[in-house]
This record gives structure tokens, sequence and C-alpha cells, in this order.
């Protein structure tokens, strides 16, 4: 199975400077670790809302080698909230449809998911999205929502990232179906290994 590295930013004036302990990270990696087969190295961070802080650091972590980058906070429409910016602006590549997802799932259960402006990007070989501030909210748009039968109802983004990453010349990403099945064509797909 191949090793991936991933990267996660928490993205908050506050946290990091200590006011209030952060959430964004422990949710990450727990939901990482459950999701994904991969043996992994997860590479943390805990920075404020500046644009060029953000960027860079962003920049740092696909330079090191993260297949895969996910930023949590900062992406509402108050002055401060900038990540959707500093994404943008490492860039080469602008991959909407994570961000139409992301609000398609949060407008189940809050109206104010309309003010969400999440992005996913790519930058060389490495696929960056920008996820909600909140842990509950950041499972539900990676998993996606399911019935009361748990079928899945609203595919969550994560199906489709294994496959983004396999077509930017990433690392094999193989999850556990119970948590997030991912999605490839026939094509595409490896035989399961135990």
């Amino acid at each position: 199975m191949d090793p991936v590295r991933i990267g996660i930013v928490s993205i908050s004036d506050r946290a990091s400077r200590g006011v209030y302990a952060d959430q964004g990270l422990p949710a990450l990696q727990d939901w990482l670790t459950q999701a994904l087969r991969n043996p992994l190295t997860i590479e943390a961070r805990l920075i404020a809302d500046e644009q060029a802080l953000i960027s860079q650091t962003l920049i740092e972590l696909v330079d090191a080698g993260c297949a895969l980058v996910l930023t949590t906070g900062g992406t509402g429409p108050a002055p401060r909230d900038v990540t959707p910016e500093a994404t943008l602006a490492v860039a080469d590549k602008v991959m909407p449809g994570f961000g139409e997802q992301m609000r398609q799932i949060s407008l189940a259960f809050v109206p104010t998911a309309l003010l969400s402006r999440q992005v996913a990007v790519i930058r060389g070989r490495s696929l960056i999205v920008n996820l909600p501030g909140q842990p509950k909210a950041i499972a539900e748009t990676l998993a996606g929502l399911k019935d009361a039968d748990g079928q899945p109802r609203v595919p969550g983004i994560f199906a489709a990232v294994p496959y983004c990453i396999d077509l930017i010349g990433g690392p094999y990403l193989e999850t556990h179906d119970a948590v997030c099945a991912a999605f490839r064509p026939k094509s595409a797909q490896r035989p399961p290994r135990p």
C-alpha cells in the first residue's frame, strides 16, 4: 500500500494565540486515520488568519511532498477570513466542484452554508481543499450524509479525492468503505489488498 503524506492546517487567530484549544487539527487527524488504509504521515500546522502566511504554509506543505492538504477555518465572509484568497493565490488549477458539494452538504443543516467560501485547487501534484471550521461539519463534508439505514444520501467530497490524486500523479489512496468509499472508474481501480 502506498504511503501518503497529508498536510492539515487549522487557520484561527485566537487558537493560534492560545486563547482557546484548536479543535480542527484533532478532528481532521481523527477522520483521516479512520478513513484511510494507507500508512500516513500527517504534517499539522496551526496558524493565524494572515493571507501571506496561509499561502506560504500551503506552498511549504506541497513542497514537503504532501499529496493532499486540508485546511479548516477562515472561509466565511468576515474581514479576517482570507483562506480562499490565500489558496487561490497558490493554485495551478481550480477545482470548483469540491466547494459546490461542501455547500450542498452543509445546506442540509444550516441556511448560512451559503456564506461559506471553501475552494479546492491543484498545485503541482497536490490537492488543496478548504474545509469548514467546525469538527462536525468537517466530518459531514468529507464523508457525506447517510440515511437512517446508513446508506449514502449525499456523497461526501472525499469519495472523489483518491481518484483526483491519481489523476495528478500522486499516491494511490485506499479508504475504509464504512467511513467513506472512494470512487474510481473500473479502469483506474487496483485489486483490493488485505
